[in-house]
């Protein structure tokens, strides 16, 4: 495997205040990990993000040289996590594990499916299960990715981690009954037509408050009776009131 050369500065403080102002500068805050202790770097971001794009770039061994501080000899690292920002994609933190040639380490990769199964040829419905295993094996022999053949692979049978292949050297530690990939079996004309005159009745079963909706205008009506009587009542009460008598007139006073 290449080695990637990478320069790093080391950081003499941290915080919040600290990253945000290396982002400013195009400059990315990192943390060094190894055996047990930390260092805090930072990094030009074009660079670390140019090697996470490349084909394998998370798992690429990184020469990392370390300007200023006490940082010492360079560094053999890996990319052991990284944080994207989700409103706009850049990066805003990596952390790194330094390793050394010797010394085997730990680490998950992509499974890749190739080829074109004869289930789905069928018919059948292709269904993923895990897409990277964790594997251990020392830092050059890290792959890429491992691939695997799923032509074979019929209606009704499944691909398991256990099946995968790897070269000599590596180890896959991810539990060998997990499922990689299988082929579920196409769904029948009979079974589609089953499920779709199933749904208008699942629709239907909560009709009830449609039938508590349906007599709106024979509510109204009832509603309209009740009013029309108080009217009528309140008519009647006007016309049953009796009428006023009109005062009787004074009597003109006789004269003296």
């Amino acid at each position: 495997m290449e080695k990637i050369a990478l320069t790093a500065q080391v950081r003499e403080k941290a915080g919040k205040g600290v990253a945000r102002g290396l982002r400013r500068n195009q400059m990315v805050p990192a943390v060094l990990y190894s055996h047990g202790k930390s260092m805090p770097i930072s990094m030009g971001n074009k660079d670390v993000t140019k090697i996470l794009n490349t084909e394998g770039g998370e798992h690429a061994l990184i020469n990392l040289k370390l300007e200023g501080g006490s940082g010492g000899p360079d560094k053999l690292a890996l990319i052991k996590d990284y944080q994207i920002d989700p409103r706009n994609g850049a990066l805003i933190h990596v952390d790194l594990m330094e390793v050394a040639m010797n010394e085997k380490v730990k680490i998950p990769v992509a499974v890749h499916l190739t080829g074109t199964s004869i289930g789905v040829k069928e018919g059948g419905i292709l269904q993923h299960g895990v897409r990277e295993v964790e594997v251990e094996c020392l830092p050059n022999q890290i792959p890429e990715h491992l691939e695997v053949d799923i032509t074979s692979i019929k209606v009704n049978e499944s691909l398991h981690v256990r099946d995968i292949k790897v070269a000599e050297g590596v180890k896959i530690l991810t539990d060998g009954d997990a499922t990689v990939v299988t082929i579920q079996p196409p769904i029948s004309d009979a079974k589609l037509e089953e499920m779709l005159a199933a749904a208008p009745v699942a629709a239907t079963e909560g009709g009830e408050p449609e039938l508590v909706k349906k007599p709106k205008k024979e509510g109204e009506a009832a509603a309209a009776a009740p009013a029309a009587e108080a009217k009528g009542g309140a008519t009647g009460a006007k016309e049953a009131a009796p009428k006023k008598e009109a005062a009787p007139k004074k009597e003109a006073a006789p004269k003296k």
